[in-house]
């Protein structure tokens, strides 16, 4: 098994033990600790995590629903390649959730709402002058969920994670792209100032154009890295 950034601790996450094994396998396949092709080793799994063979294997089975892994009979377990075809969908789906929810945001959004944004959008600026990519990954993560929370539908969120995991995975290799977290800044910068504007086609345009850049990011990645995706 190739190096990597160890498993976070099991006392990291909630929830049953078998939940926290899962959870902390799928945020190391997230973050691409664990890489597209890599093999996945139980018995290293439940030394790294100090568990027995039961929940890893529980896990595993949750994430080869989310094709986050595949089981191959006789052969072995493997982390997922990419798939532009499931990119594509995901991509689909969670601007369909995020244009309704930030033009409704827009309509609605309360003082203590803009503070929340403006805030994360200080650190975001705060963390690309430290050079903080992960760190200003999560507050990227953090804004789009804001705006989600916003709703008032609880579901919303939710619907919207998992629409997003396979683009949320990828997108781990674009960021450090020169120039690109500098303009996502600016594209989230775009979103917030519609939403002060309570402009909500200006929202939705400014939110259409911030997604619509990742996915032609990533397309031609497949070209240029054949041994992260599957063959289309």
């Amino acid at each position: 098994m190739p190096s990597r950034q160890p498993l976070r601790p099991l006392d990291a996450f909630q929830g049953s033990l078998a939940q926290r094994v899962y959870a902390s396998l799928r945020e190391a396949i997230l973050s691409m600790s664990f890489r597209p092709g890599d093999i996945v080793r139980k018995p290293e799994i439940c030394e790294a995590l100090g568990v027995s063979r039961s929940p890893v294997s529980e896990a595993v089975a949750r994430l080869a629903v989310e094709h986050l892994v595949r089981v191959v009979p006789q052969a072995g377990t493997y982390v997922a390649r990419f798939s532009l075809e499931e990119i594509r969908e995901g991509a689909f789906l969670r601007e369909a959730l995020e244009l309704a929810a930030v033009e409704k945001v827009a309509q609605g959004v309360t003082d203590d709402q803009l503070v929340q944004l403006r805030r994360n959008l200080r650190l975001q600026q705060a963390l690309i002058e430290d050079m903080d990519i992960a760190g200003f990954y999560q507050t990227d993560a953090a804004m789009h969920e804001l705006i989600l929370s916003f709703t008032g539908f609880k579901r919303v969120a939710a619907l919207a994670d998992t629409s997003w995991v396979h683009v949320n995975r990828a997108r781990q290799l674009i960021l450090p792209a020169p120039g690109r977290v500098q303009s996502t800044l600016s594209e989230h910068q775009a979103i917030l100032s519609a939403i002060e504007a309570r402009d909500p086609q200006a929202a939705r345009e400014a939110t259409r154009l911030h997604l619509g850049k990742l996915i032609g990011f990533l397309e031609p990645l497949a070209l240029s890295r054949p041994d992260l995706f599957e063959p289309d």
